[in-house]
């Protein structure tokens, strides 16, 4: 049996974080698109190529101490 899954090419990610980022930082987060909720959260969206570039995302975010309310693929 394989139990191994293999990654899609490129998923799309939907990654909430606590505060407003400004558009600037699209560019450090590899292009994926920023927008603002009126409760006070940012969202970061788009594709990211695989799962050590979500890694990457994340640790952006922890470097630049912003509190991570949830990652969802979809």
């Amino acid at each position: 049996m394989n139990y191994i899954v293999e990654p899609e090419a490129h998923d799309i990610y939907e990654i909430h974080i606590e505060g407003h980022l400004h558009q600037c930082w699209a560019e450090w987060f590899d292009g994926l698109s920023i927008s603002h909720r009126e409760n006070g959260e940012t969202v970061l969206s788009g594709l990211v190529s695989d799962q050590a570039a979500l890694h990457g995302i994340l640790a952006r975010l922890r470097d630049l101490n912003l509190k991570l309310i949830s990652v969802k693929k979809i």
